[in-house]
């Protein structure tokens, strides 16, 4: 017997509320049943009734002071979910905590997205008055973020190489745009083992990035001590930082059963 495509058990009025969850996805923390109609072209009484359900169960919920609406805290619990079952989260908890208080800088975990790279998990020092907020969450550019090349130069498929643009996008002064000058980069981080970036996203960061493989020999992760540009200087680069978090990296990568 001829077995079925997926999408002919798609349920349209669970489509429905999902697309209704997925509108809240970037700057759109808050939105109205009349917005939404718009942006998902549905009638307004179908727009309310989704609402309706999914803040009954607690995953949308509603400001009484404006009457719009925005996640609700079950999405939050569901997204903790997932990062909780992630062996690689798991297991670079103490990790990050060492980098951290050795560093005394921020580190964190990451992996790669199609459209970018998402840090999962992060710790920060104690001891340290001026500290970078990790972006937890949030998706970032691959080519100029050092967690982002470390998943462009290690990546053994690259897959994530050849969906880059010949033209980037610029964000700081710094920022690589050219596609050719990058790829030069990527080969340079593949010999020496990790990744800079020196305010090329966000103007005062600094960051140093390794890769993490798993059992499989596959790369699964980045795991990235960040700071303000004043503290990260070159020198502790090559010198302290990047042996660090190189170390870390293959503990990590152990941990996860990669054996080199």
């Amino acid at each position: 017997m001829m077995r079925r495509d997926k999408a002919n058990y798609v349920i349209q009025s669970v489509a429905h509320s999902l697309d209704v969850l997925e509108q809240f996805v970037g700057e759109a923390d808050e939105l109205g049943v009349t917005e939404l109609s718009k942006r998902l072209k549905l009638h307004k009484n179908n727009v309310f009734r989704l609402l309706a359900t999914l803040e009954a169960r607690g995953y949308i919920e509603q400001n009484r002071a404006s009457e719009n609406y925005r996640l609700g805290l079950k999405c939050l619990q569901l997204g903790r979910h997932y990062i909780e079952h992630m062996g690689l989260v798991r297991q670079a908890r103490p990790i990050l905590a060492d980098i951290a208080r050795k560093a005394r800088e921020s580190a964190l975990v990451a992996i790669a997205r199609r459209d970018g790279v998402v840090a999962l998990e992060a710790a920060e020092p104690d001891d340290r008055v001026v500290r970078i907020t990790p972006p937890i969450g949030q998706t970032l550019p691959l080519h100029c973020t050092a967690m982002g090349k470390a998943h462009l130069a290690f990546d053994p498929e690259e897959q994530l190489q050849a969906a880059l643009p010949e033209q980037l996008e610029r964000f700081t002064s710094r920022t690589i745009i050219e596609r050719a000058v990058l790829l030069e980069q990527l080969h340079c981080i593949a010999r020496d083992g990790y990744s800079v970036d020196a305010g090329e996203y966000f103007e005062d960061v600094a960051a140093i990035a390794v890769p993490v493989r798993d059992y499989t020999r596959s790369m699964v992760g980045s795991l990235v001590i960040a700071g303000p540009c004043y503290r990260i200087p070159a020198e502790r680069i090559r010198h302290e930082l990047a042996p660090l978090v190189v170390e870390a990296g293959r503990e990590l990568s152990y941990r996860l059963g990669y054996n080199e």
